[in-house]
């Protein structure tokens, strides 16, 4: 009985479908012209949309592009976090301008992979991968040490990887911080007496427009970040970090030939929401892929800096859109800039005298 009224419904499904189509087929026999019309101003309307956001897109959110045509050959350079979005990116810019290319980076597998695509993309095959944790200062002190020892050259330091989420580092500093500063902080110490052996060269310091509602509390360099709220002002606070860490390594790299930038991606499509709950990240897709730079595009400034003639003059300047920009007062403060810095010594463990 059961198998009977299955084949029953099934049929009466196949038979309702069949009229439902032939109707429609019907109407659009019996008025073509109707059909015809609304078919075009759906077309229409759908070609304006698509026209509108191409222009949109192009003239308001993809940015500016970098047009040098600089060689990197015979240079080399380190990118860290190049194994994914505007990291990779910008990696694969570097190779196709044949540098030599490391991609510091904390997981060998997704490292290895973004190496094997980029060196197939450019044709170049000096595309390696290299071990750092940036939430680890021994991870830190072990990847230049490997560096140093193995690398005769360092023309180019882009100091891209970033995270944005809740926990520690290793060392027990607050994760954004750990990460998105003080990492850094260590690592370009580390290594800037070989940017200097090589210059002129470069280091640039991916920071964010976020360093707006950032601030630098001296006497909670660890706060919580446990909600939402903490993790987004935690970004804002090392975004800041980033931008006066800049300004006091300008003015200790007067006259070595050496240069840095602090810039501002744009907001991309990139991994670093990936600690984002999965609703939050599902609301956010759509409006990622329709109103969010690409990584590519946003690649485009940190290309820039590393590559582009003439910009010597604006070592430790702010760029973004591949533009110098002025940055807000507290983002021009030598006096926190100079105790950050000595904090961060401090806490790093790293003396620069």
């Amino acid at each position: 009985m059961v198998k009977v009224q299955l084949q029953e419904g099934a049929w009466r499904r196949r038979l309702l479908g069949t009229v439902t189509s032939s109707a429609a087929f019907s109407l659009i026999l019996q008025r073509p012209q109707e059909v015809s019309e609304s078919m075009a101003a759906m077309l229409l309307v759908a070609g304006i949309s698509v026209g509108v956001y191409v222009l949109v897109y192009y003239n308001f959110i993809r940015g500016k592009q970098c047009k040098s045509d600089t060689s990197l050959k015979g240079k080399t350079v380190i990118v860290t976090g190049g194994n994914t979005g505007i990291g990779k990116m910008t990696a694969l810019d570097m190779a196709k301008r044949g540098a030599r290319v490391i991609l510091a980076c904390r997981v060998q597998e997704t490292a290895e992979a973004a190496a094997y695509d980029i060196r197939r993309i450019s044709g170049n095959n000096e595309v390696l991968f290299m071990k750092l944790d940036l939430a680890s200062l021994e991870s830190v002190r072990a990847f230049c040490k490997n560096f140093l020892s193995s690398e005769p050259r360092l023309d180019i330091l882009i100091n891209n990887a970033g995270i944005e989420g809740t926990g520690k580092t290793k060392d027990g500093f607050n994760l954004m911080f750990g990460v998105n500063h003080l990492g850094h902080f260590l690592l370009t110490n580390l290594l800037v007496d070989r940017l200097k052996q090589c210059s002129p060269s470069r280091i640039v310091i991916v920071a964010s427009e976020a360093y707006r509602k950032g601030k630098i509390d001296f006497k909670n360099l660890n706060p919580p970040a446990d909600t939402w709220k903490q993790i987004l002002l935690s970004y804002c606070d090392s975004k800041l970090a980033n931008i006066l860490f800049a300004r006091v390594l300008s003015n200790m790299l007067q006259g070595t030939g050496v240069t840095c930038y602090a810039i501002h991606p744009g907001v991309v499509r990139t991994n670093l929401g990936r600690n984002f709950p999965v609703w939050l990240q599902v609301v956010l897709f759509p409006l990622a892929w329709l109103l969010i730079r690409t990584p590519t595009d946003g690649a485009q400034t940190s290309i820039y800096c590393a590559v582009q003639e003439g910009i010597e003059m604006y070592c430790g300047r702010y760029f973004s859109n591949c533009t110098v920009t002025e940055v807000k007062p507290h983002a021009r403060d030598d006096a926190v800039a100079k105790k950050l810095w000595e904090v961060s010594e401090e806490l790093t463990g790293f003396s620069a005298k």
